[in-house]
């Protein structure tokens, strides 16, 4: 059964008569979520979407494409069309060590593929790298049926873009998602280290948080860790990263409907509404 998480709408004074609809999407096996904005970028639509646990990109698609039948807003004609692809089949390259030809290397020594997968790659200018991952060719071969051409990047691309645009000095990243967690130190410009891990508890986080630390020889009473994700302030997660941690603060997020929202915290939906 899905379920509905959370859905937003806002009529703000300075969204006036829409003349342009633009689809942003983000998914992941266990979950999809969209919103809709305007011709000033301004989102006025969010909804999102909790699927059964599934370790099946099948399965998935069935889920998402139930969504895309019974969600009215996705019924419609959009001027432009944007796709996450949130999984973890992944790696970053620099690009003096790049080559097209060899995406399938890149990814064996850290994730399990199979004869038939496809392999695509996203370029992070900024960092002068590349993002070579694994998407679900199903979806999008889906998404493609439904509405035409697209464009789509894996998740870490986005999430990494996002946080260089509102980066400053040396920050300590995690971004926390229903089963695994993003670890991302940005020092001004520049990614000095990313990884991501899944986990099943609390205490799970805070060792790979403090391994990471331990290993860039960051000391735990002096960097700032920022949150941002699927973590609250009155949690047990982040109690217990702030018993070892001295320096806490959540992403604060630019977008108005974030921060007018009772139902979500505006460092939530990073990546989709950052």
């Amino acid at each position: 059964m899905i379920k509905t998480i959370v859905q937003k709408k806002t009529i703000s004074k300075h969204i006036q008569e829409i003349i342009v609809r633009n689809l942003s999407i983000q998914f992941s096996l266990d979950g999809f979520s969209f919103c809709i904005s305007n011709q000033d970028n301004e989102v006025y639509f969010f909804k999102s979407f909790e699927f059964p646990i599934t370790t099946s990109v099948d399965n998935c698609l069935e889920e998402i494409i139930s969504v895309f039948k019974t969600e009215e807003q996705l019924q419609t004609d959009f001027n432009s069309i944007f796709v996450i692809h949130q999984n973890y089949l992944n790696t970053i390259v620099p690009d003096k060590l790049f080559n097209e030809k060899e995406l399938a290397t890149y990814l064996k020594f850290s994730v399990k593929t199979l004869a038939t997968d496809a392999f695509d790659f996203d370029s992070i200018t900024d960092i002068s790298a590349k993002n070579v991952y694994i998407p679900y060719t199903n979806i999008n071969n889906f998404l493609f049926q439904n509405f035409g051409a697209f464009e789509f990047k894996h998740h870490t691309t986005v999430l990494i873009e996002k946080l260089l645009g509102k980066n400053k000095g040396s920050q300590f990243y995690l971004h926390v998602s229903k089963h695994h967690i993003d670890i991302i130190l940005l020092k001004e410009n520049d990614l000095h280290f990313y990884n991501s891990f899944k986990y099943n508890s609390k205490e799970d986080i805070i060792y790979y948080v403090l391994f990471i630390a331990e290993q860039l020889k960051m000391d735990t009473e002096e960097f700032m860790l920022v949150l941002l994700g699927d973590i609250k302030q009155e949690s047990e997660l982040y109690d217990i990263l702030y018993k070892y941690i001295r320096n806490i603060s959540f992403l604060e997020n630019d977008n108005a409907l974030l921060k007018k929202s009772d139902e979500f915290s505006n460092h939530s939906n990073f990546i989709l509404l950052g």
